[in-house]
């Protein structure tokens, strides 16, 4: 089997992750987060890890050094890596994926679920500071802030879809099925 890239869209806590840790235990898969260089930055600044600031430093970067500067980063991580199956967590702009398209066998998959699923997810995970108490309507609107709005875009143009609203049985069902689908080809 040749090297497998896949690339993980879809809006926040629809999944993406477990389906990430699922990869990384069933073959070996070394991910990269587009999340994590923004994570690096404010934690070396001492500067709250929250969704706020992570969208923040996005624009800012972005807006400094160009919309593709994570883009164009990932996909170097992706190039450098000699390992047989690569994540890369948290696309979520064309910009993006325009570095990743060109990378060979990459391959986009969409991880979506229903908003107040995701909402319930966000809370128990408790990946940023803040996300425990959080109420519905300001999930709702972090989704409204420009570091979200080309999402659904990103998820249209996805080779792959996976329907998060189930256990994870069922999402692991789908990830094989794609699984194999690259496999064979």
């Amino acid at each position: 089997m040749s090297q497998i890239i896949i690339g993980l869209t879809g809006p926040n806590a629809s999944g993406k992750g477990e389906v990430k840790k699922y990869l990384e235990k069933k073959c070996q898969a070394v991910s990269f987060k587009f999340s994590d260089i923004l994570r690096d930055i404010l934690q070396r600044l001492y500067v709250t890890i929250n969704r706020e600031n992570l969208q923040d430093l996005s624009t800012d970067l972005r807006k400094r050094f160009g919309n593709d500067v994570l883009a164009k980063t990932i996909a170097q991580d992706a190039i450098n890596s000699s390992e047989k199956t690569i994540v890369i967590d948290g696309v979520r702009r064309l910009d993006d994926i325009k570095y990743l398209l060109p990378l060979n066998n990459f391959k986009l998959v969409s991880v979506d679920a229903d908003a107040h699923l995701r909402y319930e997810r966000l809370k128990l995970r408790n990946e940023n500071e803040g996300d425990e108490n959080k109420t519905l309507e300001q999930f709702m609107l972090e989704e409204k802030k420009e570091a979200e709005q080309e999402i659904p875009k990103v998820m249209a143009a996805a080779h792959f879809q996976l329907d998060n609203n189930q256990d994870l049985s069922s999402l692991h069902k789908q990830i094989d099925l794609i699984l194999d689908s690259l496999i064979k080809n």
